[in-house]
């Protein structure tokens, strides 16, 4: 590796084979900027890359390496990639369009494996193609999603969250993967303030030094002065007057059914929604193809494209890259900006 390579080092891990996420991934290994961009090294099985590769009509070629030893690092121009190949999803095995547990199982294997590289700073950041949440979690892996999996991997303490990024505006989930029902139980102080301190740190780390922060109401119209609901008076809007005072700034609590139209004119930089559907909706009416979902609050960084495994369109060459490539110039934004953020090494 030359020592002038500042490019970060992402892990690209493909996704589920079961649907669109090795299309998605080697059609963003395609493009020469990918590797203008970073140092990339590929977990997964070498048998589904060829595979892909041949079936796309991609002159791409991986290098299988050994990431507890020394190799060196492809230049940009360079016609190959890095791959750890774990040789754990026989292409045979594998049947498109159709949900399977065992190989949600492997593709969760395959993430521990990224996230223990990253761990022991082999990569700076892990991006990872569409996978199946109700395989992994039938497959064995025992978390309510893929978030839970990747704070417990990383033994995190506190608030963390699932972040949606499009073009126009990120939002920041008070609660998330639960029942509606649940969810405006969850809707407490701690929550709120976990919430609006994780959007703070996150939108610094994407380049907002002072991020205007919207906040969005529970209630239909804020609750009307109490009239279908007074969360708004009695929980929401004191939580951000104490972080206002504490230095951390928002606007609302406003009505869901305009909060979005504020951030979709540039008025805001991210949204802190009380549920998941409040946010979604939002985002992926705005932003399909290019919607990111980044896991914010831990020490490793993991991104992915927002849109799921398309078993509709898997094995047609139909699927557009554009989120994945999006997730990936995320992991890279983010790398870089740890990188100029660490301090600096002391001299001896």
């Amino acid at each position: 590796m030359s020592a002038t390579d500042n490019r970060p080092r992402v892990g690209l891990m493909l996704g589920d084979p079961t649907g669109i996420g090795p299309e998605v991934a080697l059609k963003l290994l395609a493009r020469p900027e990918t590797h203008q961009q970073a140092r990339i090294l590929v977990v997964g099985d070498r048998r589904i890359f060829d595979q892909t590769a041949l079936t796309l009509g991609l002159a791409l070629k991986a290098r299988v390496v050994e990431p507890s030893q020394s190799f060196e690092w492809p230049q940009p121009s360079d016609p190959e990639v890095v791959m750890v190949d774990l040789a754990n999803m026989d292409p045979a095995q594998v049947t498109q369009g159709a949900v399977d547990h065992k190989i949600g199982w492997l593709v969760g294997e395959t993430l521990k494996v990224m996230t223990d590289l990253a761990l022991e700073k082999v990569i700076d950041a892990v991006c990872f193609a569409p996978l199946n949440k109700a395989a992994i979690n039938r497959g064995g892996w025992q978390y309510l999603d893929e978030h839970a999996m990747f704070a417990d991997w990383n033994a995190h303490q506190g608030y963390y969250g699932e972040v949606n990024i499009i073009p126009q505006f990120c939002t920041f989930r008070v609660t998330s993967h639960v029942s509606l029902r649940k969810a405006v139980d969850l809707v407490v102080p701690e929550r709120i303030h976990g919430a609006v301190q994780l959007a703070h740190t996150v939108m610094k780390g994407l380049g907002h030094q002072k991020p205007k922060i919207g906040v969005a109401a529970l209630n239909p119209h804020g609750g009307e002065s109490g009239l279908f609901g007074d969360e708004e008076i009695t929980i929401i809007r004191p939580t951000l007057e104490k972080l206002a005072a504490a230095g951390l700034e928002t606007e609302g609590p406003y009505p869901s059914d305009t909060v979005f139209l504020k951030a979709k004119a540039g008025a805001l930089d991210a949204v802190v929604i009380m549920y998941h559907d409040q946010g979604q909706i939002a985002t992926k009416l705005l932003g399909f193809s290019e919607g990111v979902t980044l896991t914010g609050g831990l020490k490793t960084i993991y991104t992915t494209p927002a849109h799921g495994t398309a078993y509709d369109i898997v094995g047609q060459n139909k699927a557009h890259p554009g989120a994945m490539i999006k997730a990936f110039e995320v992991a890279v934004n983010l790398a870089n900006q740890r990188r100029s953020a660490a301090p600096s090494p002391q001299p001896h």
